[in-house]
């Protein structure tokens, strides 16, 4: 069969639609953001292929809820490929998670030199024949061998040694992590402030009304003197150490040594602030906590005793190639490259016979990751700090290395976070997945994936209920020649498209960072103009979001210099930093889009108020699904249910007491215009436009949601669903939502993610609508629509790792354009000519 067959797609927005995906060939799914793009891949292909698998496989295939089709004919198995980081796991690194560091580690404990400790000789590691790394980590164990020049005996240092995860390799110190972390109570406590005021600066007021009974309920237990009106900096002693540590540490303890600590929270349990952060933060696996998550209370610095290498110090006098393991970890890929080929030259013939199959392997690895866009990473780069786009690629280069044919890949934006110039080597990997006899479906907005796609599916015309349908088919001319087609019109456009005649100057201000340095910075000087929207641009790698997020954001508007850079100048002139990034904005299943942009307070004040809900003597409490009273108790509220499926994941189905509908019936009889909140919760941000036109709190938050494209969304789906695109935006929305105190620096990390050409417009709209308020719009991007529409640009390069760093261009989009050593500088020529 040469196509897959989709008939009768109902899923989510979807309006019974048939189309057929060709077998073997590049197809591209796009549209504009919310039109059902992933409906169609993920919640169609991809669960059909995976429900229809564990079928087969003789299992229970329930767990895996059948989507609303008619058919799907001719599947075939297969993997997708999305944006999130799901290990966020400190330890996890590049080159543990692909495999590179276990080869390394087998490299350096066959090949490994370093100095007798007694003669000072150099020592050479045993080798033993015919071994593949996965073998050897099993079959190593503890022997010694004798020094060829003094006969001395030497421990033989085997995989374990060269692995920072084992007691054997790890830094004692730190434990293997290479840092150690430290509260900064100095930005946990004001002193000059009372705890009534906002002397514990992260609580806010019920917590503070919360813990402050707590502590008074201590005073009292104890007999040491507290007053929520007296600056934290007068408090005695005692009192000091039991809001820092609570009631059962040390500190607090060895004032009433002879006294039991309170067995209640009623009677004085307290933990302590700095206890609970410490707590929270490990539960976390070195995340701050959710109380605390906004400020940068936890720092984080190299160990003394290893300097950030994680090793102990006698694996790091081992050597292969004139280097040690730790160095090489922290090389660039393309660096790592270069010292295989290297090592290649100088190990014995008869060495690298019987290296021959790691040796050709590993450069293989990371020719694959190079090709990727990535050769600017190392492979001492932890997990949890590459982006969705980062992690995703790493993925697809390993999938590369399998060699698997027939299968059906789902890639998700595979280009997010690719500047213009590496999105070439992306198209010549899902080339070569295709040339294996893979289909490859990729949804993606950018044009270069889409000309070199077979073929294209545009889906639309526009999002949620407005979209799911398939507007045009056929390869790239064949959409622009489509008058249907959403993405062959803004094409068909684009090309009349004129640069923004006005620049604006910005206000005659400027923020500098000096002698900018942290990790990559080459010691620049970069000014940023106030009152201007401006780009960051660059390759992948090259210091941007170092530039923007490690420096100009964590300087806390002037409270604090952080490290890298000389000094920041003109943030005087700046009222407030607000940071918009792509980090998950919450875990909780019960946080969902009108909770978290405090929609669904108004709303259950609204339904409260209403006539029906007084006659039934009705509270706002009612309409919480997160408080009994109101909701459904079986589902708690959910409207889903979880059933153990014992060895399978648990299974998620409609509440049999409340059909989904989370409430109790009397709260469902109360209707406003005709819906009830759970009508109201099962729309989408613009269906709900017209229902609230006449409410301006609610009106006025819908307006944002849709002008940063989130108009597809449901007020009831849950946050943890959203993208980390969506996710920065739904946070930009609600930032936006609050009345600026003066002028506000807004720093957003590609805030272009997941949008349609069409939907990249309207957000430079609303950026500009900022400007004009009198703030000023950093983004780092990617996005060459959005960078046309900048006041300046910013630009860093030339390339990515330790060959980037430095200012190549600072302008205009059009001077930017004209700088020949820039690559953006080249893209930008081409998109504002």
């Amino acid at each position: 069969m040469k196509s897959i067959i989709i008939n009768g797609a109902r899923e989510n927005n979807l309006k019974n639609i048939t189309l057929a995906i060709p077998k073997h060939k590049l197809v591209v799914l796009t549209g504009p953001s919310g039109s059902g793009k992933s409906t169609i891949a993920m919640d169609t292909l991809q669960r059909e292929c995976q429900r229809q698998y564990v079928e087969s496989m003789g299992m229970v295939a329930d767990a895996i809820g059948k989507p609303k089709v008619d058919s799907i004919v001719g599947l075939s198995p297969s993997i997708s490929v999305g944006q999130h980081v799901t290990n966020r796991n400190p330890r996890s690194t590049v080159g543990t998670s692909t495999d590179i560091h276990q080869y390394l580690r087998f490299l350096y404990s066959r090949l490994g030199e370093r100095a007798c400790p007694s003669c000072g000789g150099s020592v050479r590691q045993p080798l033993d024949a015919g071994m593949n790394p996965a073998a050897a980590e099993e079959e190593d164990e503890q022997r010694a061998f004798r020094c060829p020049h003094c006969r001395t005996e030497l421990e033989l240092m085997t995989m374990a040694h060269f692995s920072f995860n084992k007691p054997e390799g790890a830094c004692p110190a730190c434990g293997g992590l290479g840092y150690r972390s430290s509260l900064r109570t100095e930005l946990v406590f004001d002193q000059s402030r009372s705890f009534r005021e906002g002397g514990v600066t992260f609580l806010y007021d019920a917590l503070i009304q919360y813990y402050g009974s707590i502590i008074e309920a201590g005073s009292e237990y104890y007999g040491f003197p507290f007053d929520m009106d007296t600056p934290i900096g007068d408090y005695a002693e005692a009192t000091r150490d039991f809001l820092y540590y609570g009631a059962e540490s040390e500190p607090f303890m060895r004032h009433y040594p002879g006294m039991k600590p309170p067995k209640s929270v009623t009677a004085g349990k307290f933990e302590g602030i700095v206890t609970g952060m410490w707590r929270r933060y490990k539960e976390k696996g070195g995340e701050p906590g959710a109380m605390e998550r906004e400020g940068s209370y936890f720092a984080n610095a190299d160990c003394d005793c290893c300097k950030g290498t994680k090793l102990r110090e006698e694996i790091r006098q081992v050597q292969v190639a004139g280097a040690s393991i730790d160095q090489v970890s922290a090389m660039s890929l393309e660096e790592t490259l270069a010292w295989t080929h290297l090592l290649k030259e100088s190990v014995e013939e008869e060495r690298l016979h019987l290296l021959e199959s790691v040796m050709n392997d590993l450069p293989q690895r990371l020719e694959r990751l190079i090709d990727v866009g990535l050769g600017y990473l190392s492979l001492d780069r932890q997990t949890i700090t590459l982006s969705g786009g980062e992690a995703q690629r790493i993925r697809l280069a390993s999938l590369l290395g399998s060699g698997l044919t027939g299968v059906l890949y789902i890639l998700d934006e595979p280009t997010t976070g690719l500047h213009a110039r590496d999105t070439a080597g992306l198209i010549r990997i899902l080339e070569r997945l295709k040339d294996l006899g893979n289909t490859v479906v990729v949804i993606e907005h950018d044009v270069d994936v889409m000309r070199a796609a077979d073929h294209i599916i545009d889906i639309g015309p526009g999002a949620g209920s407005l979209g799911g349908e398939v507007v045009g088919e056929g390869r790239l001319e064949e959409l622009v020649a489509n008058e249907a087609s959403v993405t062959g019109s803004y094409l068909r456009e684009e090309s009349k498209l004129a640069a923004r005649s006005k620049r604006k100057a910005g206000n005659g201000h400027a923020v500098t960072i000096r002698d900018a340095h942290a990790r990559n910075l080459k010691h620049i000087d970069v000014a940023f103009p106030l009152g201007c929207l401006i780009s960051v641009t660059g390759v992948s790698g090259s210091g941007k979001s170092t530039l923007l997020f490690e420096l100009l954001a964590e300087s806390k508007s002037g409270q604090c210099l952080p490290e890298g850079c000389g000094g920041i100048a003109g943030l005087e002139h700046v009222e407030e930093i607000v940071t918009v990034d792509q980090s998950p904005i919450a875990r909780m299943q019960r946080s969902n889009v009108a909770t978290y942009t405090d929609v669904y307070t108004i709303l259950r004040n609204l339904y409260a108020a209403l006539p029906g809900a007084k006659r039934q003597q009705l509270t706002a409490k009612h309409f919480s699904f997160n408080t009994a009273g109101g909701r459904c108790e079986t589902c708690q509220g959910l409207g889903t249910v979880n059933v153990d499926m014992n060895f399978l994941p648990d299974l998620e189905m409609r509440c049999p007491d409340c059909r989904g509908r989370r409430f109790q019936d009397a709260v469902l009889s109360v209707t406003y215009e005709g819906k009830s909140i759970s009508d109201v919760l099962n729309m989408s941000v613009q269906e709900s436009l017209v229902l609230f036109s006449k409410h301006s709190k609610v009106a006025a938050i819908v307006e944002l949601l849709c002008e940063v494209g989130l108009g597809y969304l449901q007020w009831g789906q849950s946050i943890r669903t959203l993208s980390g695109g969506e996710g920065q935006r739904i946070r930009l929305a609600k930032e936006l939502g609050k009345r600026s105190k003066g002028h506000t620096l807004y720093l957003l990390d590609e805030p272009t993610t997941g949008l349609h050409p069409t939907d990249v417009q309207r957000l430079s709209v609303l950026l500009h609508k900022l400007v004009d308020a009198g703030n000023t719009v950093i983004v780092v991007e990617h996005s060459l629509e959005l960078m046309r529409e900048s006041d300046w640009i910013i630009d860093i390069g030339p390339e990515g790792g330790m060959k980037g760093g430095e200012l190549m261009a600072a302008g205009t989009p059009e001077q930017v354009a004209a700088v020949s050593a820039s690559y953006t500088g080249r893209f930008l020529r081409e998109a504002i000519r």
